[in-house]
């Protein structure tokens, strides 16, 4: 397109209907009116939770399920429900919502029961007082009066793995020196190992009552998508036959409605990108393409250096040759790029332990061969395509200043 034809090309893309009434309805922050298909574990979780409304202190509640099985919305939904009756009602109820993934929230005991603290009106600083300290400015400040508190921990692995589980046995031991408030814990895991971790007597009392949310099925992510796709896209712009693509395309990873549901917005994207009136199946295989390539450059972006420098030796040697590279002769061009970008170079041993790494990443393939009495090598090849790999490349030499 000629930059001069700039004008026409915005004003023919006004003139045309965008596919589009709500984008929201398809991000995973949306919380909708209805949930399908979750009816009978909303019930459980309300039925659990339901005495906090008499100030009765509900059972700790231990929640798992994998990603994308609607464990957060429906949490998120009772909560909503429950706060509209205690409004109602004036009963004085709290609740409390932490996301343990996010940085800064939950990452040290500290910053946890600081941000508790001033989520009911605590002024406390961000760092500079002793974990005892913030402790008592949170308990002295709830427990004026008669109220229970239900504190929400999404994602609860990740705080363990950060902070330590001395400090989930520190909120279940709240209670005791509470005299007016209750605090009952929701703790969310896509982990789900992770319970059985945990130290025994942390087990028994976070898990006073647990919940398992089983994976969807394709017709049942068939369904989530038809719901949100009346409210997310103009009358007739889907296909037949999308809905049901992406509903395969996210069952076959394990019924992920997040997944299948971020498949159909990318794919309304690249349609409308293109002037398009309709989505249409080549846009799905378009979208899939996009959205592994974008989780792959993520995930590399987000190791340490030493991780990125080996990648980028992989890349380099893979675009020079169609033969499978093997480690030694990779480590020689993983020297380079060490002392190019002023790192120290890891040993051959480590060097291989992030070839591994990299392999369970699904970004490469590593498989270890004999060399008789030479011992042994990995024979290493990309798993990613040609296209991912260029962009990759190039990604990581500008992170890397090379």
């Amino acid at each position: 397109m000629n930059h001069k034809n700039l004008g026409s090309f915005f004003e023919n893309f006004l003139d045309k209907e965008p596919l589009f009434i709500n984008k929201q309805v398809l991000q995973s922050s949306y919380t909708p009116e209805t949930i399908p298909h979750r009816e009978e574990q909303i019930e459980h979780v309300a039925s659990i939770l339901a005495p906090c409304l008499r100030l009765d202190k509900p059972s700790n509640l231990f929640i798992y399920g994998k990603t994308g099985t609607g464990k957060t919305l429906s949490i998120k939904y009772v909560m909503n429900q429950l706060i509209e009756t205690a409004e109602k009602k004036n009963i004085p109820l709290i609740t409390s919502y932490i996301n343990c993934k996010l940085k800064r929230v939950s990452d040290t005991e500290y910053r946890l029961i600081a941000q508790l603290a001033r989520e009911v009106g605590c002024k406390v600083p961000a760092t500079g007082l002793p974990t005892d300290e913030v402790y008592r400015i949170f308990l002295n400040n709830i427990d004026k009066n008669k109220k229970i508190l239900l504190l929400v921990l999404d994602e609860i692995d990740q705080l363990v793995k950060k902070a330590d589980d001395e400090i989930l046995y520190n909120l279940t031991r709240l209670n005791s020196e509470l005299k007016n408030v209750q605090i009952s814990i929701i703790g969310i895991s896509n982990d789900l190992v992770f319970r059985d971790s945990l130290d025994p007597r942390i087990k028994s009392s976070l898990s006073e009552e647990e919940i398992h949310f089983p994976p969807y099925n394709a017709i049942q992510l068939q369904d989530i998508l038809r719901e949100r796709s009346k409210r997310a896209f103009r009358d007739n712009v889907i296909e037949e036959g999308v809905i049901e693509k992406c509903a395969a395309y996210a069952a076959k990873e394990h019924g992920d409605a997040r997944r299948a549901l971020e498949l159909l917005r990318v794919s309304g994207e690249l349609a409308e990108r293109k002037n398009e009136s309709k989505i249409i199946m080549k846009h799905i295989d378009e979208a899939e393409e996009k959205i592994d390539r974008d989780r792959i450059i993520e995930a590399i972006h987000m190791q340490p250096k030493q991780f990125q420098v080996t990648m980028l030796s992989i890349l380099t040697m893979s675009t020079k040759t169609k033969n499978p590279i093997f480690t030694g002769e990779m480590y020689e061009v993983y020297k380079e790029y060490c002392s190019k970008s002023g790192l120290k170079p890891l040993t051959q041993r480590r060097v291989s332990d992030i070839i591994g790494e990299l392999d369970m990443l699904g970004i490469i393939n590593a498989k270890v061969i004999s060399k008789g009495r030479y011992g042994r090598t990995k024979e290493i090849k990309l798993a990613i395509p040609m296209s991912t790999a260029q962009e990759l490349t190039q990604g990581l030499k500008d992170g890397l200043n090379l």
